[in-house]
């Protein structure tokens, strides 16, 4: 059983609300909170530490309460280049810590199961990264990941250019979590004004995190 202090949550707040008015995706407020606040509390409950890995200034996040790391090589190189940050912050100031759990933060609905399915699914078929899925499509920002694989990653994104995260698992036993999809499907996010609208509806209907994880 992997612990669940010796994982790192990482929320990747990346995303830029491009057809939503622009800037942080993720400081899009839905139902009263920020999509980052929803997924804050959500997280909390299911790892031993948060960092928010995200570019620029990282002041405009202050009143979160959570380190900020800034992607550690250049170029904008996507999700694995925060995930690169996740492990090598892991590794540097979380001691105890042995696996990181990527998540997006745009994406306020996701599992609250969704660490303990991922940490279940690697052990049992002796894998070496987890993987979320929906209606049998992968989500691999929604992963959980070995810190001793932090110097194998900065080798494939700095040395062989690599970007795509499905190209650098490829290298890897992964294990997939499976989720329903649908109306229910737990990774749905937004692009629209009206995907908001159905976001604040799935947000106020959805099982909101016990008062004891939220406390964690």
């Amino acid at each position: 059983m992997i612990p669940r202090a010796s994982v790192v949550g990482l929320l990747l707040a990346g995303g830029q609300s491009r057809r939503l008015g622009g800037g942080d995706k993720c400081l899009i407020e839905v139902s009263g909170r920020s999509l980052l606040a929803h997924c804050i509390e959500r997280a909390r409950g299911q790892v031993g530490a948060l960092v928010l890995n995200a570019n620029g200034d990282a002041a405009r996040f202050a009143a979160y309460g959570l380190p900020v790391a800034a992607d550690v090589v250049g170029g904008y190189a996507g999700p694995l280049a925060g995930i690169l940050t996740g492990l090598e912050w892991a590794r540097e100031r979380a001691a105890s810590a042995r696996w990181v759990a990527s998540i997006a933060a745009d994406t306020p609905l996701f599992p609250l199961d969704l660490v303990a399915r991922l940490a279940a699914a690697v052990e049992m078929e002796g894998a070496e990264i987890g993987c979320a899925a929906s209606g049998g499509r992968t989500h691999p920002v929604f992963g959980l990941w070995p810190v001793r694989l932090a110097a194998e990653l900065r080798e494939a994104l700095t040395g062989e250019g690599i970007r795509k995260i499905d190209a650098w698992t490829a290298r890897y036993k992964v294990a997939t979590a499976e989720w329903p999809a649908g109306d229910d499907d737990p990774f749905f996010n937004v692009n629209t004004p009206e995907e908001l609208q159905e976001l604040a509806r799935r947000l106020n209907a959805a099982p909101q995190p016990s008062t004891s994880a939220k406390g964690r």
